[in-house]
């Protein structure tokens, strides 16, 4: 293949991968003209609306979710068509260098019908559970274009799940008598959905209008202020010359991003782009580079302690401080990122991949020094959250205004370093908190009408479904926990397929969080209320990379020329190593530190799940220090349960529970017995590839 073809591929790889990641950024339309500043102003002041109820704005929080819920159904009515593209039809329904007429007439009507509940809040709430004509009519006109927006901007699973409920909740008396339900009123359903807080405007869109906007927003003025690519080099100089070097910077680069952007599909866009082209360069196959950047993107949400968005929606759920939530997820998120750098260093000894030269890698020390100003508003919120124990959103909106001063100075001191013009750099710099503050806006509209769908599916539980819900599961799974565990994570596979990872999250803790705790209750097994919702967070992100549908594989297959479905495999492969933590931390409460409160036992219970997590990989990868035998794979899931399940391990054995950590030396020692077994496999491995290198 010559140069040109190869450019053009490379060239035709990157446009896929940017086509996506601009629809995962709300990028729908690209208008022409005078009206292209239309949507990104109303994004701007959307972002300004935001700052202001996190500081002097006082509204009450149904105003709040009106109006956040008001903005992004006007956003996604003007900026994304009809039809992505054009199959049938006038051309208007997929037009996108132009807003239709009959789009600004509907995003007007969504808008209005948002803020209806605003608008008559005096009148609402006096006839609450008594709807008139008009507010039926204003209810299912918001219904019916929250579906419709919902479906343009996420894609049409979360309209029909709900459509679905919707139906049942109508259909229910006439249903077979397993999942016959009492039903409900036009009334009923129109007051619970749209004129009330437990449905449209419940806890998720809350949590989406007062905390995750100020992350997702501080993310944005993060990338635009350059700290993407600060992260990727930062990653590079300090890992890149090790064994596999470029899939261990692509993994750290990959965690810090997702820290902060709470999306697969950009994350890779933006580390990928840099990391898939070295991996290929040092020998790894475009479908393995492309896994790790797949892995490593899709669990960046899980790492504290900015978590994806459905991290926020736990802790209202749970009803404790967001800090909790952290916690919790603290050492399953680092354990499932330590096994894969792992997996990766696995990788490289398969394919004896070295790092890459040092004279090819940026210097550590300066390209620290270089961007150190980024990690400023980093501390800030962390000194926000874990110190100060401030709010989420406090804590946020004091990290996005010294993330602004950084924005603003950043650019006049790079011009006065050059000794250029200072006030073009001023206005270079306004000019970028601008552009994020209208990034900001246009990121959040998929998560708003995520939630605020999302809540209809929840409004209709709480009719009078949970109760049901909860015997249909228990009668599938047979009142066995362990085989209710099993389908609540295929479902959440399977939802979570077409469903932004907060969508997937909301639904499955709906419908089989109270179940696992229920179920796991009525068999003498307590379950922490904290584990159920976890796994169902942890199931919703692994969604993402889920052949055949997981759009993060078929982005980082764009940029490295891979088959996406083959890019998915892999990449679902490698995490399988995290999918094993949710069913370990729902029987094993120590790994989420439920009633621990010391800091060494943590650490140990850190340790203990990173070595087990090790294990786990080597059995499902093939791979120790050699080439597993068959009779080894046993021997790695031994270890894995006793560093991970050390209670049930000693409850075998007859050791008190209190005294369950002595399980832990026990699989170090087994862990130690397969290496001498695999050592002797290296020096052969060893004299045969010399033995290569020779006879070439």
């Amino acid at each position: 293949m010559n140069t040109v073809e190869e450019y053009r591929q490379d060239e035709a790889g990157r446009k896929l991968a940017q086509k996506l990641a601009d629809e995962e950024a709300g990028i729908g339309r690209r208008v022409q003209g005078p009206l292209r500043f239309l949507i990104p102003g109303i994004a701007v002041i959307w972002s300004l609306f935001q700052l202001s109820i996190a500081s002097w704005l006082i509204l009450d929080t149904i105003f709040v979710r009106a109006i956040h819920l008001g903005f992004a159904l006007l956003i996604v009515f003007l900026n994304y068509p009809v039809l992505k593209e054009r199959r049938f039809g006038p051309a208007f329904l997929s037009a996108r260098n132009r807003i239709p007429m009959i789009d600004f007439v509907v995003a007007a009507i969504a808008c209005l019908s948002a803020l209806y509940i605003m608008i008559d809040y005096g009148g609402i709430t006096q006839r609450y559970g008594l709807p008139i004509g008009r507010d039926i009519l204003f209810g299912m006109t918001l219904t019916l274009l929250l579906l419709e927006g919902a479906r343009r901007v996420i894609g049409p699973a979360l309209p029909i799940i709900a459509i679905a409920f919707i139906c049942y909740s109508f259909l229910g008396p006439y249903m077979p008598d397993l999942i016959a339900f009492k039903g409900t009123s036009m009334s009923r359903f129109v007051g619970q959905m749209t004129m009330s807080s437990e449905g449209i405007y419940g806890i998720p869109l809350d949590v989406s209008a007062t905390i995750v906007f100020l992350f997702v927003l501080f993310g944005a003025m993060l990338d635009k202020a350059g700290a993407g690519q600060y992260f990727i080099k930062l990653a590079l100089s300090l890992l890149g010359g090790f064994k596999g070097g470029p899939a261990k910077a692509a993994i750290m680069g990959s965690g810090l991003t997702g820290m902060v952007s709470g999306s697969s599909i950009a994350n890779i866009v933006t580390t990928g782009t840099f990391t898939i082209p070295m991996m290929k360069k040092v020998g790894y196959p475009a479908t393995k580079a492309a896994a790790v950047e797949v892995a490593a993107s899709t669990d960046g949400q899980l790492a504290p302690p900015i978590m994806g968005a459905a991290a926020f929606i736990i802790a209202e759920y749970v009803n404790v401080p967001y800090i909790e939530v952290v916690k919790a997820a603290a050492v399953p998120a680092f354990a499932s990122y330590a096994a894969l750098f792992y997996i990766s260093h696995i990788e490289a000894s398969k394919l004896g991949i070295k790092g890459l030269p040092r004279h090819e890698l940026p210097p550590f020390f300066a390209t620290l020094l270089s961007g150190i100003h980024f990690l400023v508003p980093l501390f800030m919120l962390l000194y926000e959250l874990i110190v100060k124990r401030h709010s989420p959103e406090l804590s946020a909106f004091n990290a996005i205004w010294v993330m602004a001063l950084i924005m603003i100075f950043q650019e006049p001191f790079k011009a006065w370093r050059k000794n250029e013009q200072v006030m073009p750099a001023f206005k270079q710099g306004f000019l970028n908190i601008f552009s994020a503050l209208a990034a900001g806006g246009r990121n959040m509209v998929s998560v708003a009408l995520a939630t605020a769908a999302a809540g209809i599916i929840v409004g209709v539980v709480a009719l009078g479904l949970g109760g049901l819900i909860t015997q249909v599961i228990d009668v599938l799974s047979m009142g066995n926990i362990f085989l209710m565990l099993v389908i609540t994570a295929l479902a959440s596979l399977i939802i979570g397929m077409g469903l932004p990872t907060t969508a997937t999250y909301i639904v499955m803790a709906s419908l089989t969080a109270p179940a696992i705790v229920m179920i796991g209750g009525a068999n003498d097994f307590i379950v922490p209320l904290m584990s159920a919702h976890l796994f169902c967070f942890y199931f919703g992100i692994l969604a993402d990379d889920t052949p055949p549908v997981g759009l993060a594989a078929y982005a980082a297959a764009a940029i490295a020329k891979s088959p996406p479905i083959a890019t998915g495999i892999q990449g679902f492969m490698y995490d399988i190593r995290t999918a094993i933590l949710p069913f370990m931390f729902i029987f094993n409460s120590d790994l989420i530190l439920h009633n621990v409160t010391s800091w060494p036992q943590g650490i140990l219970i850190f340790l203990m799940a990173c070595f087990g997590n090790f294990a786990f990989a080597s059995a499902t990868q093939g791979w120790f220090v050699a080439k597993n035998r068959f009779y080894e794979v046993p021997l790695f899931l031994g270890v894995t349960i006793m560093l991970m399940r050390p209670d049930a391990v000693a409850s075998l054995l007859g050791i008190a529970h209190d005294q369950r950590y002595w399980v832990y030396p026990m699989g170090i020692a087994l862990l130690g017995i397969i290496y001498l077994m695999q050592r002797p496999r290296i020096e052969e491995r060893k004299a045969i590839t010399a033995d290569e290198a020779f006879g070439d």
